[in-house]
């Protein structure tokens, strides 16, 4: 997929923040950049299911940055308040939800553009 495809998909408006993604990874390699993301972001959700509250709140923490990293604003976001939240009990059973739906509309769009490309 093209640099404009690219930056025309409508399912990435709002999910991945495709011209921040451009710029870190200087327009190459983007679409690889968000496949690694895509595995990163489903094997820390699973080993946040089983961590005690510090492990997760170290799995947010990279997630959030990652996140960061390829424009994925609300997974970040939803990371960074999982990573807030990890010692709170009543609290971090919501978070988590919020940081899996996030996870779900990024990966959508990811595997989107990956099988367009």
């Amino acid at each position: 997929m093209g640099r404009e495809s690219l930056h025309d998909s409508a399912a990435a408006a709002g999910i991945i923040d495709v011209a921040h993604l451009m710029r870190m990874t200087f327009e190459e390699k983007a679409l690889a950049v968000l496949g690694l993301f895509d595995r990163q972001a489903e094997m820390l959700l699973a080993r946040m299911q089983q961590a005690s509250p510090r492990d997760l709140s170290v799995c947010a923490h990279t997630l959030a940055g990652s996140a960061r990293g390829v424009g994925a604003w609300e997974v970040a976001a939803a990371a960074v308040q999982v990573e807030l939240a990890a010692g709170n009990v009543a609290a971090i059973g919501e978070c988590v939800r919020r940081l899996e739906a996030a996870i779900r509309a990024a990966r959508a769009v990811i595997a989107e553009l990956l099988s367009a490309s």
